[in-house]
């Protein structure tokens, strides 16, 4: 009998060893499953990382952009469907789409003529949209591969950072980012980016990804509702500079202070319109308060499926798809049509550097950057 209970002992023993060998670590989280997903061309490996709530919405991150891949969201019947613009693999993301889901850095949105001037010097930086800076460069935080971890905490959470090396993309000082995705229990993906730098320098990061509330690749995004919690926007010229100008949205295709769809006036004879091929602006947010507030809230009627968008960031960059034409086709070889999505870029205004009356986008050693924005969603 002792010798049975002895080897029962060693098999219980072994089955924990086992279960061990599977289990993720302790430090991280059982909401958190990491896979390999391909090859930089230098051999650098990329992982995606999925999140998961008890609720059953998911978020797939690859290390390659710090990348939103997929995100799930319910229906009014109940039925979840990735919402986001994306690629089935590495190499689809690799062969170039317009930003799909990547973080941006270091600088979100575009830098007039590619330079700024910082303690009376003129940064130069390589530009990548006509005769501007657009997103970091053509070679932003975009196109880094992040190093990654799962963070210990009650809902599941990734850590991604990232070192930008001085003179990185023409930018002074090298800086370092930290960016956390949360998925929590109440549908919310949560970001928040910290930044340090050794050097004074500009900052401003966001996410990029596009939105279709009807599901990734049913259709455009015309009868989406959209409001803004905005009185004002920046109004561009043609290379979507901001003039500097803080324009009145009343009585202007650009008023979402109530919820209006898309297409109700994208297509009016609007000179902003005109230039931005569409909504292509950043609307200055109404924020008589620090820390998050509400920015926006996207409907869709068909299938009642609601995103709520709150941020810590002085301004949101409200963008329809006005790029896309049909040509890419993402996953389940879907094809994105003109207008297939939309963008709710959390964000300092464009060209903050060459404008000093917006709010300033200047980081200082010593000092820490900080940032958050709430995609919460619901349906109705």
């Amino acid at each position: 009998m002792r010798q049975i209970r002895r080897l029962a002992g060693v098999l219980m023993c072994g089955v924990l060893l086992a279960c061990a060998a599977q289990a993720p670590a302790k430090k991280g989280n059982s909401n958190v499953k990491k896979q390999d997903f391909g090859k930089m061309p230098d051999g650098t490996p990329v992982e995606l990382y999925t999140l998961s709530n008890a609720h059953g919405m998911q978020a797939g991150i690859m290390t390659y952009g710090g990348t939103i891949v997929s995100l799930t969201a319910p229906d009014r019947a109940g039925k979840y469907a990735d919402i986001v613009l994306g690629m089935d693999d590495l190499q689809g993301y690799l062969k170039g789409v317009p930003f799909f889901g990547a973080l941006i850095g270091r600088y979100g949105n575009r830098i007039a003529n590619g330079q700024f001037k910082l303690d009376g010097k003129i940064c130069t930086l390589p530009k990548n949209d006509g005769n501007n800076t657009l997103h970091g460069g053509p070679e932003g935080f975009d196109k880094r591969v992040w190093k990654a971890k799962t963070a210990a905490a009650a809902d599941a959470a990734l850590e991604l950072t990232y070192t930008s090396k001085d003179g990185e993309m023409g930018f002074p000082g090298a800086l370092s980012a930290t960016v956390v995705y949360t998925l929590t229990a109440n549908n919310e993906l949560k970001i928040e980016y910290t930044a340090r730098t050794d050097k004074n320098t500009v900052v401003n990061l966001t996410n990029h990804s596009y939105f279709n509330l009807a599901g990734a690749g049913e259709g455009d995004n015309l009868q989406h509702q959209v409001t803004i919690n905005s009185d004002r926007f920046t109004p561009v010229d043609k290379g979507l500079i901001p003039t500097g100008e803080l324009r009145p949205v009343k009585g202007t295709p650009f008023d979402f202070t109530h919820p209006t769809a898309i297409g109700a006036r994208i297509g009016q004879s609007d000179e902003q319109l005109q230039f931005g091929k569409g909504y292509d602006h950043n609307w200055v947010l109404n924020k008589d308060v620090a820390g998050l507030t509400k920015a926006a809230e996207v409907y869709e009627p068909k299938t009642g499926r609601v995103m709520e968008v709150w941020t810590t960031e002085p301004g949101l960059q409200f963008y329809t798809g006005n790029f896309l034409d049909g040509t890419i086709h993402g996953k389940g070889g879907k094809v994105y049509p003109f207008r297939g999505a939309l963008c709710m870029e959390t964000q300092h205004f464009p060209d903050s550097p060459n404008k000093p009356a917006f709010p300033t986008t200047e980081l200082k050693p010593g000092a820490t950057y900080r940032s958050a924005t709430v995609y919460k969603f619901s349906a109705r």
